[in-house]
C-alpha cells in the first residue's frame, strides 16, 4: 500500500501512454478523453511521420511532444529508421540529439 504523503514522481508508463495503432498507420496518445495522433508510413524499413493531430483542447500542453517522443521510442524497439514530412515531427528531431540513431 502506498503513503499518500509520499511525493516521489509517479513512474511513466512504456513510451509515455503513446500506442501504436497499425491497422490506421498512426500512433495515439489519449488525454483527457482526446487523442492525439502521429500519421506514418513505412516503406524499406523507414517509417515517415507524415503528420501530427492535436485537438485544440490539448494544445499548448507538450501533448504532441510526448506523442512523438513515445512514437520515436517505439520505431527504436521495432528497429525502424525514422524521416520526417510532418514539420512538428522534424523539428522535434532536429532540436533531439538523443534521437540521432534513428535518422538515416
Amino acid at each position: 500500500m502506498s503513503d499518500p504523503g509520499d511525493r516521489r514522481a509517479k513512474e511513466v508508463p512504456k513510451h509515455r501512454g503513446v500506442r501504436k495503432n497499425a491497422a490506421l498507420n498512426c500512433f495515439e496518445l489519449e488525454v483527457d478523453g482526446y487523442t492525439a495522433t502521429a500519421a506514418f508510413r513505412i516503406e524499406g524499413g523507414v517509417m515517415n511521420f507524415t503528420s501530427t493531430h492535436c485537438p485544440p483542447s490539448l494544445r499548448n500542453k507538450g501533448i504532441a511532444t510526448r506523442l512523438i517522443q513515445g512514437a520515436l521510442e517505439i520505431a527504436r524497439e521495432e528497429k525502424y529508421k525514422v524521416i520526417a514530412t510532418c514539420s512538428f515531427a522534424a523539428n522535434f528531431l532536429s532540436r533531439r540529439p538523443e534521437f540521432s540513431d534513428l535518422t538515416r
